[in-house]
């Protein structure tokens, strides 16, 4: 019996083409308790690039007794400089892992800030004011060596610890990391709790304070069953960059309320469906998250990966 594909039914007035930000070498593994061998990531990594996916965040230059799962950031990207024109951004939380990046000849990294107070202080240990601050200088040195910079925003939607957080708030972040010289935003719905009206809200609200969707990438969690229902919003007000998690992997280590990123495998059967081009392999990328979940020791939380990989080979007994 061959496997299912969906039926491509182009809908109006959505892009011809996707760009999947694929965060699960980075974002997916930041949270996982045993430590993944060196030499997996290199190779997860590298079936990603096989399967399509042209941006792949590689892993962050953090202290090591931040992430400690992150720790080998100076031996992983070596390992993928063969992958030629893949994107590999990285994450740089101060002037000493830009350092570390650069070093290493990293050409595209990002820097992480918080819409709201609570999460900056967990995150950073720091006001929301004293983050933008150390990474004015970040995104300035950064901007003066070429590098492509990413600012990812999070608790865009709703914070644990403050409810919901109000549109104008994350306006203001935003424009600031804008206006440092940062060339993309991904807004981030970290703990999932964000629906449609609320994203496209925001997003006019953007566009209506300077900030032009082109620049805007969108980063969904599923806790609560939204995340494809809120791409979809994304999507219908133009933007074309998706932020998304081979297997669905993924949480943050400083707000437990935060599940598993989108899938990217659910992501590219609706894009397939919708007849938007992503230049990803469905196929090739479910069986890398199949095969990584054996790995992990448990199956992928994909419905796609469940729906279209054999038991044996989700790691399901």
């Amino acid at each position: 019996m061959t496997r299912p594909l969906p039926m491509a039914v182009p809908a109006q007035d959505l892009p011809a083409r996707v760009r999947i930000h694929e965060v699960g070498a980075r974002d997916g593994l930041q949270n996982e308790k045993t430590a993944v061998p060196t030499e997996l990531k290199a190779e997860f990594i590298h079936r990603l690039a096989a399967s399509g996916l042209t941006t792949i965040e590689a892993t962050s230059f953090v202290r090591p007794e931040w992430v400690p799962q992150l720790a080998d950031a100076e031996a992983l990207f070596p390992l993928l400089q063969d992958l030629g024109d893949v994107h590999l951004p990285v994450l740089v939380p101060n002037a000493r892992g830009l350092d570390r990046a650069l070093a290493l000849g990293a050409r595209r990294v990002a820097v992480f800030a918080s819409a709201t107070e609570s999460f900056a202080k967990a995150n950073l240990n720091r006001t929301v004011a004293e983050s933008l601050a150390m990474f004015e200088p970040v995104v300035t040195r950064a901007k003066e060596q070429g590098a492509h910079v990413r600012g990812y925003l999070s608790m865009c939607f709703g914070d644990p610890w403050e409810g919901a957080v109000p549109v104008h708030q994350v306006v203001g972040v935003a424009r600031s990391l804008r206006d440092m010289g940062c060339d993309e935003l991904s807004l981030g719905d970290t703990i999932g709790v964000a629906t449609p009206g609320h994203v496209q809200a925001l997003l006019a609200q953007l566009n209506e304070e300077g900030v032009p969707t082109d620049v805007i990438g969108v980063h969904f969690h599923d806790t609560y069953g939204q995340a494809l229902a809120n791409t979809l919003a994304a999507l219908q007000h133009g933007v074309t960059t998706v932020d998304a998690s081979a297997g669905g992997l993924g949480g943050c280590p400083y707000a437990k309320s935060a599940t598993g990123n989108l899938a990217t495998e659910d992501l590219v059967w609706m894009l397939d469906g919708l007849g938007i081009e992503t230049g990803v392999d469905l196929g090739r990328l479910t069986a890398t998250s199949a095969w990584l979940a054996t790995h992990l020791g448990r199956p992928s939380p994909s419905r796609t990966v469940r729906a279209l990989m054999p038991p044996a080979t989700n790691h399901e007994q």
